[in-house]
């Protein structure tokens, strides 16, 4: 039997692949061009060169049907189109649809990461007030070591994005 590689570092990106159709969405987006999108954008190609696995974990956007393709396709057409194309999925990358806030929550996060034999995480996306946040406390309470670059997270305003820090 073969043994399988094992990645102990992987990069999560969390809800960035997004059409960005809510009410608050525009000051989310402000955020997210005027600060993240270059250092995310640098962070995933750094992590890829380096052979970290990167983890799309996003929202279904309550269309339970929904896959990669699906939500990409939406996301490109929407206002975050710019920031999607930059840091669009490839086809070696890893995509978990999450139902809510936390990316461990309903998904099957846990058991890829085990089988990555991944013990390191490095958290980036949006909001880092909500969904990066949530998803650091089930990640910290399921001993992962966590990184979480504070260039690479966005909230609909600066202070909340500083009080998740």
């Amino acid at each position: 039997m073969s043994q399988q590689k094992r990645y102990p570092t992987a990069l999560l990106i969390i809800d960035m692949i997004n059409e960005l159709k809510f009410s608050k969405a525009p000051l989310l987006l402000e955020e997210m061009k005027k600060k993240i999108i270059t250092p995310l954008a640098e962070l995933r190609q750094r992590a890829k060169a380096a052979g970290i696995p990167i983890i799309y974990v996003n929202d279904n956007y309550g269309i339970w049907q929904s896959e990669l393709n699906q939500i990409v396709n939406k996301a490109v057409k929407g206002a975050g189109r710019e920031l999607v194309e930059k840091i669009r999925p490839e086809s070696d990358d890893f995509f978990v649809v999450k139902p809510k806030h936390s990316g461990f929550f309903s998904t099957p996060l846990s058991t890829l990461l085990s089988q990555l034999g991944t013990n390191t995480l490095i958290l980036t996306g949006a909001a880092g007030n909500v969904c990066v946040l949530f998803t650091a406390n089930d990640a910290y309470m399921r001993d992962y070591r966590l990184f979480i670059p504070q260039d690479c997270c966005a909230s609909n305003v600066k202070e909340d994005n500083d009080y998740a820090r």
